[in-house]
């Protein structure tokens, strides 16, 4: 009797094996023979992962046996909502691989399986969302109807069932914030405002998202002169709140087109549409105007609109549940987004005093410390200003400590070279000490350091670095300069510029020429001779701390600005010796001319950056605004 059990069960194990092997291969005619054998095999597990043969074709991307076995007269609604070992039915496996088909030919089947949760309770909304599967989160939104009864906690739910729904509507808002399913984020939060404040399954909460996504706000993006003027000038007009009406994610690429053509409608005609489209796409406007959309959406829609309404009407301890205090205003801080910052200081001016949990330190600690200077800015509007500066984290460090530290998520690393960093490290020091209190100058923190003694030892390698950045830059443009105050000088005196006959050119043209060839040859060794002693001062600096700050970026501007000065007034000197030379054979001389000037435009155009940089750093704007906003 034992015996034969085990044959039927070696038995069953080889019909499932063979099924499996069918299914997994999309051999449908194979898989059909085994079903009407056994027709039971349908609905059951068949593996050691406790998947059914619906599971297996699914995982396989089989989406013609998924199709026939949904449509097979004995499929079960029971075995489409049947979990494997890792708690996904098949639906849930199909929505996170992404493969709509799959889904929607099990919910024609069964409609009942969009609420099926995985055994954590997760929603097939919420799962596909979480894979990033955006197109099919979108979907299965428009078909969980009515929402409320799937996501929004009533207050007639159970406690568990409750808190089921808020869970998962909070995972489904953060994931959308985070993957700037806008559409679903505005819609979710429009019917369930306080779901700002839910915290989903990962322990954090949608205005937590919010608060770490610094590149949809327009503090967050970094634009050039002419791209910050035209997005200063673009308009977006209102969204609708409807999901169903209108679709706002604007996830770059997904929604290119319906953004173009509204952009040319407002530009041209539809009959220059194209035309008007690739030259937008060309000059970066369609991205820019994306961007903006998306900028709008978050703050003015999303953040204005209905989280800050939910956390003015919340009382304290809900809004220490929803992260705001301790995470949410201090992440934003961290991340420089002004408008974040500023909107929740004027929703409740009481989150100024707003401490990270762990180092105690509030939001201009934290701004000084991670280099935001328009978080940073807020700080000169307030009544309390000294108050504020005055605060000690938990290693006793103050305001001005915060200045002498660097942190590896600084934004100091985004400034070129280490030379320009240690200026703007200086520069934050010196702001800083400006406005403290005298005795706070010297404090000393827990590991008993000074400001100025922790600014010095935190910065020993960027200042050795920024001295070895200098010097090899210096002695470069040195050999150059040398170069150039070498070859001037002797072409003044080996060129035979008199007028000769030989040379065979009017009297007046050949004067003006050979005046253009000593005045020009004379600018550019006067000034290469000058930009040689600029860079040998920097070359013999002592290159203390305080030199980083205006001296060694003031030698190092007068040098590259007169090298750059003696190798245009060079290129005159030679095309004017090249003009009185072959002024008979302009197609040679001119050629020439051009061929020459490609090697010097080449190195004017890697150094010019640098010099840009160091004027903006030294002698632009103060990066310090103030002041920003005024509160009591």
């Amino acid at each position: 009797m034992h015996t034969q059990e085990e044959n039927m069960s070696r038995d069953e194990e080889l019909r499932n094996l063979e099924l499996y092997n069918a299914v997994q291969v999309g051999d449908w005619d194979k898989t059909k023979r085994i079903l009407d054998s056994l027709p039971e095999a349908l609905n059951k597990k068949i593996t050691n992962k406790d998947e059914t043969a619906l599971h297996i074709a699914v995982e396989n991307g089989r989406e013609d046996i998924v199709e026939k076995l949904v449509n097979l007269n004995h499929m079960s609604n029971e075995t489409l909502e049947m979990h494997d070992k890792d708690g996904y039915t098949a639906l849930i496996t199909a929505a996170v691989l992404g493969n709509w088909p799959m889904v929607d030919c099990m919910l024609n089947k069964n409609p009942g399986l969009i609420s099926v949760k995985s055994k954590g309770n997760d929603l097939p909304l919420v799962m596909a969302i979480d894979f990033g599967q955006i197109q099919v989160a979108r979907n299965l939104y428009n078909r969980l109807t009515p929402i409320e009864d799937h996501l929004i906690p009533q207050d007639n739910d159970h406690d568990h069932d409750k808190k089921i729904k808020e869970t998962n509507s909070a995972t489904l808002l953060t994931c959308a914030i985070y993957t700037e399913t806008l559409d679903i984020a505005l819609d979710l939060i429009g019917r369930c405002p306080r779901l700002a404040l839910a915290v989903d399954k990962y322990g954090e909460s949608p205005i937590f998202a919010l608060a770490s996504m610094r590149q949809s706000f327009p503090s967050g993006n970094q634009l050039g002169f002419w791209k910050q003027r035209i997005y200063s000038c673009m308009r977006i007009r209102p969204s609708a709140p409807a999901i169903c009406e209108t679709c706002l994610n604007i996830s770059y690429g997904e929604q290119r087109q319906r953004n173009q053509e509204e952009i040319n409608r407002s530009v041209l005609s539809a009959t220059c549409g194209y035309l008007v489209s690739g030259v937008l796409n060309f000059f970066g406007i369609t991205q820019l105007y994306e961007m903006k959309k998306i900028h709008h959406v978050l703050y003015d829609e999303l953040l204005s609109t209905h989280m800050c309404k939910a956390i003015s009407e919340s009382k304290t301890q809900q809004r220490v549940d929803g992260l705001v205090y301790t995470t949410a205003i201090c992440q934003a801080a961290k991340n420089g987004i002004f408008e974040f910052v500023s909107k929740m200081l004027k929703t409740d001016p009481r989150f100024l005093w707003t401490e990270d949990e762990k180092t105690k330190r509030n939001i201009f600690m934290l701004a000084v410390l991670h280099r935001q200077e328009k978080i940073f800015g807020i700080l000169y509007g307030l009544d309390k200003m000294n108050y504020y500066l005055a605060c000690l984290d938990v290693n006793k460090n103050n305001m001005l400590h915060m200045a002498g530290m660097i942190e590896d998520s600084t934004r100091i690393n985004q400034i070129p070279g280490a030379a320009l960093q240690m200026q703007r490290e200086l520069q934050w020091f010196k702001e800083v000490e400006r406005i403290v209190q005298p005795r706070h100058k010297e404090t000393k923190n827990g590991d008993g350091l000074t400001p100025r003694q922790l600014f010095t030892k935190s910065h020993a390698d960027m200042k050795e670095k920024g001295e070895k950045w200098m010097k090899n830059t210096a002695t470069s443009c040195t050999v150059v300069g040398i170069l150039i105050v070498t070859i001037m000088f002797a072409a003044v005196f080996s060129f035979q510029g008199d007028n000769n006959q030989s040379m065979d050119l009017p009297k007046s043209f050949n004067n003006f020429l050979f005046n253009v060839f000593i005045i020009s040859d004379a600018l550019s060794l006067f000034s290469s001779s000058t930009s040689v002693l600029m860079f040998l001062a920097i070359l013999t600096s002592r290159y203390s701390e305080e030199d980083f700050l205006e001296y060694l970026p003031r030698q190092m501007i007068i040098g590259l600005l007169t090298l750059f000065c003696s190798i245009v007034t060079m290129m005159i000197t030679f095309s004017s010796a090249l003009l009185i030379i072959l002024h008979e054979q302009l197609q040679i001389a001119i050629p020439l001319i051009c061929l020459a000037s490609v090697s010097v435009t080449f190195f004017v155009w890697i150094q010019f950056p640098i010099l840009i940089d160091m004027i903006s750093s030294t002698y632009g704007p103060s990066i310090f605004d103030r002041p920003k906003m005024k509160s009591t």
